[in-house]
């Protein structure tokens, strides 16, 4: 993995949210070394959404569209027990 890869992610995950920041960072510093490309990639992507939507889907409100980003929420979910 390549470390200029790990500081973009942690320059994306830096939200208006300090609570999304800490979900997301908690993710990336503790999971994302264990997971394949097509879950890194996924990583990447769910940064795009914006900071409502992903503290939506973060605390249950509603859930995302695509498999592999609701499976990187419940992992926050069951690791966090937020």
């Amino acid at each position: 993995m390549q470390e200029a890869c790990i500081k973009r992610l942690r320059w994306r995950i830096r939200r208006g949210s300090h609570e999304l920041d800490a979900l997301l960072g908690f993710w990336l510093d503790e999971i994302f070394a264990q997971t394949n490309d097509a879950q890194r990639q996924a990583f990447d992507q769910l940064l795009d959404v914006s900071d409502p939507t992903l503290w939506e889907w973060c605390t249950g409100q509603s859930r995302p569209p695509r498999a592999d980003w609701q499976a990187i929420i419940d992992d926050i979910h069951t690791r966090y027990r937020f």
